[in-house]
């Protein structure tokens, strides 16, 4: 048997995922991060995009985030974001949709302000539907 870690998902509304995990892989704003058990502890922020938990046996979850923070310790990760879903649960046409928004919103550049935002919306948008794209590759194998 494969040595795991103690895993949580939590958004502001709801604990998403808590289990067993053989290994984590989330997207730090400094870099792609993979976390086995006995990691070194470790505190970052996390940018929006996919969180995918390897589980006992290689069975893969796939996670999408819109930022927050990951904090390792030896045997426990926790993932704290606005907004984590599974990536089956996101809708891949309101996503398409606050894409094209956002896209619009930058053209516009009516002040520095919603530049900015537009920008963050489209970051969380194209996020979105790369989780979606990973969960139908997996899927297609």
């Amino acid at each position: 048997m494969a040595m795991t870690m103690h895993v949580d998902i939590v958004s502001a509304e709801e604990e998403i995922f808590s289990g067993p995990a053989e290994m984590v892989f989330a997207s730090g704003v400094m870099g792609d991060l993979g976390i086995l058990p006995r990691h070194a502890p470790l505190l970052t922020q996390l940018k929006p995009g996919e969180v995918r938990i390897k589980k006992e046996g290689g069975e893969e979850e796939f996670y999408y985030v819109s930022g927050g923070m990951l904090e390792v310790q030896p045997h426990v990760v926790t993932v704290l974001a606005d907004t984590a879903l599974r990536a089956k649960d996101i809708d891949e046409a309101a996503a398409i949709e606050a894409r094209e928004r956002a896209e619009k919103a930058l053209q516009d550049k009516t002040s520095e302000f919603e530049y900015a935002r537009a920008q963050a919306e489209l970051a969380e948008a194209m996020a979105q539907l790369q989780a979606i794209k990973k969960l139908r590759e997996k899927a297609g194998r």
